[in-house]
């Protein structure tokens, strides 16, 4: 499965020359974020809405891919009369730091010498957090001229933006949106993702983590990451719609083919997954997900980093989702009525999993229409 490397596109981004102290003290001498936005923003600046994506996602939210040629990954859910109106609301999507579609990281030029000919950072890349990814965001949102957000929205690792922002800056966010998400990674969540990344240190091109430097790619590891991340996004019964135990052909064939439906679409997921993605990327980002926990700097105390906020929440889960349960959505909720926040709790009724956020859920949809019209009427918005 070799694989070429990610082709170099210019991708809209605004580079910060004054760069970002990492939370693990390590200074970016200079900051790029990529971005996309689609709709207008009004003219007191107050419909702006960020969509946070999730860990395998990008900017390109509502066009066609530049790399892959495919939708974008929320046609469905951002778009004119669509839950996400861009007839009424503007709306922008950046490339995480330490992501692989323009922004700063593993990718990028490292910028900790002088020298003109440095490479790139690979896996010399310093570790990011989630807030780190929204602290480079909230400096495209003020480079924006945007002071108050409308809404944040965004799901799984998105939802977990969408947490930090809130908590991060309150001032900031009139209503948040986080979806099918958590506020920590369970041991579970993180024994997922390590089982990912030594797939991609075991691949015998991963070569120390200095594959770019060689021209390689370490393909077989990084498909069997995503192979295995896909599980998880899907629930028993959606598998078993899908495909069931049903063989490719009416014999079965050899040891090591692809003799079941389900085998060779998670092998479509795995080879399609490294033509758009980096590795040094994938680790980069799992580890922030893993880190992630908003209450780890409150003493274990989640409603405190919500205390006073006036954010309006709106808390969605899915009832078949087991990577990133319902519970963990209840939690959530029950830390904010703590602190008596605005809050609202919906679980969806969907066999489609965790990816439920992603697909045709028409139950989602209105929930996620019906509250974002219901706060613009609060905040006075045109319609």
């Amino acid at each position: 499965m070799d694989q070429a490397e990610l082709p170099d596109i210019t991708h809209a981004h605004v580079a910060f020359d004054d760069g970002l102290t990492l939370e693990c003290g390590v200074a970016l001498r200079r900051l790029t974020v990529a971005y996309r936005t689609y709709g207008r923003l009004n003219a007191d600046r107050s419909n702006a809405i960020l969509v946070c994506h999730a860990l395998t996602g990008d900017q390109y939210v509502a066009e066609t891919h530049p790399v892959t040629g495919k939708p974008g990954w929320w046609e469905m859910v951002v778009g004119p009369g669509l839950p996400i109106d861009t007839e009424r609301f503007f709306v922008i999507c950046a490339n995480v730091l330490g992501g692989c579609m323009g922004s700063t990281g593993p990718r990028s030029p490292r910028d900790d010498t002088d020298r003109p000919d440095a490479a790139r950072w690979g896996t010399d890349f310093p570790p990011v957090t989630i807030r780190d990814m929204v602290r480079a965001q909230k400096r495209l949102v003020d480079h924006l001229g945007i002071a108050r957000l409308f809404a944040v929205i965004g799901g799984s690792m998105g939802g977990m933006q969408v947490l930090e922002w809130a908590a991060s800056y309150p001032e900031a966010v009139f209503a948040a949106i986080p979806i099918a998400t958590a506020a920590n990674h369970s041991a579970q969540n993180i024994a997922f993702n390590e089982v990912g990344r030594q797939a991609i240190f075991a691949d015998p091109d991963w070569l120390g983590g200095q594959y770019w430097a060689h021209g390689r790619v370490p393909a077989r590891g990084l498909a069997v990451a995503r192979m295995v991340a896909h599980i998880t996004y899907l629930s028993e019964q959606a598998l078993t719609r899908k495909f069931g135990r049903r063989l490719r052909g009416a014999q079965q064939a050899a040891l090591f083919d692809d003799t079941f439906e389900v085998e060779s679409y998670l092998r479509h997921q795995g080879s399609s997954f490294v033509r758009r993605f980096d590795a040094a990327s994938y680790l980069t980002i799992t580890r922030a997900t893993d880190y992630f926990d908003l209450a780890a700097d409150h003493g274990g105390d989640l409603s405190a980093p919500f205390r006073g906020t006036r954010t309006r929440f709106c808390i969605i889960s899915f009832s078949s989702d087991w990577l990133y349960p319902t519970e963990e959505s209840r939690v959530i909720a029950r830390a904010l009525n703590r602190v008596a926040a605005n809050v609202s709790f919906v679980e969806i009724a969907s066999d489609k999993g965790h990816d439920a956020f992603l697909l045709d859920e028409p139950d989602f949809h209105r929930t996620l229409a019906g509250f974002l019209a219901g706060c613009a009427e609060h905040a006075g918005l045109p319609a």
